[in-house]
């Protein structure tokens, strides 16, 4: 079923992002924004988890969380350790809600705006795994540039 390869996507790269923030070896350098680099790492982190809680845990999963996007770009210094618990604590989410999902469930309309085009609960979240490969890219860019 397809629910088992997001969720093999979504923890790979989870994991990775862990991986990511652990390899900073200045941890103020989680936060360093340096030129036209707008995002910081501990921020795209903090972006991650909450879009993921939200539009996983939240919408699909009935988990209860409040999204508060806005912190997610401006909160800083987070703890590297606290940043590693968010990601450990959305692997869980990610793989308790999607387990769940069925073949049709996953060809169900996801509306997450009225005003956009019609997509499937699979589409959306292709593009929810897309979007954390994205910024894991960055996160990985940010770390070898700033953290060398």
């Amino acid at each position: 079923m397809f629910n088992q390869t997001l969720i093999k996507l979504f923890r790979r790269d989870l994991i990775k992002l862990k991986d990511e923030i652990q390899l900073y070896k200045n941890e103020s350098n989680l936060w360093k924004i340096e030129g036209a680099v707008t995002n910081c790492a501990g921020n795209l982190c903090l972006h991650l988890v909450g879009n993921i809680n939200h539009f996983i845990g939240a919408t699909l999963g009935n988990s209860g969380y409040i999204r508060q996007r806005d912190l997610e770009f401006s909160l800083k210094n987070v703890p590297k350790s606290e940043l590693i618990k968010q990601v450990d604590d959305t692997i869980v989410v990610v793989d308790q809600t999607l387990i769940k999902l069925s073949e049709e469930d996953l060809q169900k309309e996801y509306s997450r705006n009225p005003f956009e085009d019609y997509m499937t609960t699979e589409y959306f979240l292709t593009h929810l795994a897309m979007h954390l490969a994205y910024h894991l890219g960055q996160i990985n860019y940010h770390r070898r540039l700033l953290d060398a």
